[in-house]
């Protein structure tokens, strides 16, 4: 697996970001998971700003580590990484304009969604990962 935590600055990542619109929907997500899991946010290959970890082992015996929640500011859009949970359709269906991809949920502008669902989002994700992956912290 090649999107691993590493050293790199979240601050100047986000600095790089080119757009300046971008740029501020960044810090404000920065601002929103920080707030919510109380993790610091950590850099999780070159353009994924993660928060937490988790071990996880397949059947398969594939395993690995992996943030809990993060996002990434992509040139068309944001990625934001979540696990599934319980009532993950029913918060999606009043997050807002956004679309599901495989391992995502891609928006265009903070500006678009409701915040607040975002916050049970990013809550739900965690729940879900600790029940799914328990001992670990």
């Amino acid at each position: 697996m090649k999107t691993k935590e590493n050293d790199s600055s979240v601050i100047e990542f986000i600095e790089s970001v080119e757009n300046t619109k971008k740029r501020e929907d960044t810090y404000k997500l920065l601002d929103i998971f920080t707030e919510t899991t109380g993790y610091e946010a950590k850099m999780w290959g070159k353009s994924i700003i993660g928060f937490g970890s988790y071990h996880y082992k397949y059947a398969s015996g594939h395993e690995g580590d992996a943030a809990l929640v993060g996002f990434s500011p992509r040139k068309a859009n944001f990625s934001l990484y979540f696990a599934p949970g319980d009532n993950n359709e029913e918060l999606l269906n009043k997050f807002g304009k956004h679309k599901k991809g495989k391992a995502c949920v891609y928006i265009n502008k903070v500006a678009e969604i409701d915040e607040d669902i975002l916050r049970q989002l990013i809550e739900q994700s965690i729940i879900f990962l600790r029940k799914t992956y328990p001992g670990q912290e």
